[in-house]
């Protein structure tokens, strides 16, 4: 039996989105794609996929209206779904998490449900509808998968240590040597967007998504900017939909090897033209982030992670 997609009139792209996809020629093909793809509900499939998952990435909007992109760990199972319109999360915020600070009733929400082994990817987009002792509930608005394109492959443990005990916490409004080192050696990172405007309607919200590159696939400038090649996907473009309404932005990088979390806010905004994206082989586009402000957490996560396996699209993409 086939599991019903997208069952109302509007579209499930928001204005930004379907500019862009006007733009790149592909709104028709997103629009039949989005209303197979999309739902207003997780699946079995995708409920089964979540309760089996040890981490999440979260997006969220704080009070000041900046962006910021988290992680949440928990033993499997700290993800379930009493309903398919709820996704329940059992855990709180790592220490030095801007989410901790966030998080309440009724807010808009982002969750990427990620398992680098496998490659596999699903979204929703929600509203916390309660909060509890133990964690908060999301009220689904839209869920989907995505393609496994530029994950690249990898498996954790999980490592002993007392969540009380403190952990240095950086509070960031210019990159250090620290915070550049760990971004000059990445090849993953996540982006949290939104765009919440009235006009938006059911496709209002948060989103947060993964990118990934070869090493070093993210520039940084003296000015603390960050350029990043974006290559071929699958269209949908909810990042840069957002970001073409509401530059705000979050990103979190993570460091594999040691458990650092570097969360930062600022603003984007992406390169369509120019000769500056042939400097990059396999980009289509670019994307540039400003810094405004951020925390680097020492050691906070509780996994270490095994070298990667790079993805195979890669192949045909440089490096700066």
């Amino acid at each position: 039996m086939a599991i019903p997609g997208w069952t109302r009139t509007e579209s499930p792209f928001h204005p930004g989105e379907l500019a862009i996809q006007t733009r790149m020629g592909a709104q028709e093909r997103m629009d039949k794609q989005g209303r197979r793809l999309i739902r207003e509900f997780l699946p079995e499939q995708h409920r089964q996929f979540f309760a089996r998952l040890s981490y999440i990435v979260v997006g969220t909007v704080d009070a000041d209206h900046r962006l910021w992109a988290s992680i949440l760990v928990g033993n499997p199972g700290f993800l379930s779904t009493p309903d398919e319109y709820t996704l329940r999360v059992a855990t709180k915020p790592l220490l030095g998490d801007p989410l901790a600070e966030i998080l309440t009733d009724g807010m808009d929400i982002g969750l990427l449900g990620i398992e680098l082994s496998t490659r596999r990817r699903n979204r929703v987009n929600g509203v916390v509808s309660t909060i509890h002792d133990d964690g908060f509930e999301v009220q689904v608005m839209q869920g989907f998968g995505n393609c496994p394109q530029y994950i690249q492959a990898r498996t954790f443990e999980w490592v002993e240590f007392d969540p009380a005990t403190p952990k240095p916490i950086h509070e960031i409004t210019a990159l250090t040597e620290s915070e550049r080192n760990l971004i000059a050696g990445a090849d993953t990172f996540f982006i949290a967007t939104a765009y919440q405007d009235e006009s938006a309607g059911i496709a209002s919200g948060v989103d947060v998504s993964h990118r990934g590159g070869k090493l070093g696939f993210v520039r940084i400038d003296e000015d603390d900017t960050l350029t990043v090649p974006d290559f071929a996907g699958n269209c949908h473009f909810n990042t840069f939909g957002n970001i073409e309404l509401n530059p705000s932005s979050g990103l979190l990088f993570i460091d594999f090897d040691r458990g650092d979390l570097l969360y930062l806010t600022g603003r984007a905004e992406v390169i369509w033209e120019g000769e500056e994206i042939s400097t990059y082989a396999g980009a289509e586009r670019l994307f540039k982030f400003q810094l405004e402000s951020g925390y680097r957490v020492e050691g906070s996560l509780p996994l270490r992670w095994s070298a990667p396996e790079f993805s195979r699209f890669l192949e045909s993409t440089g490096l700066w």
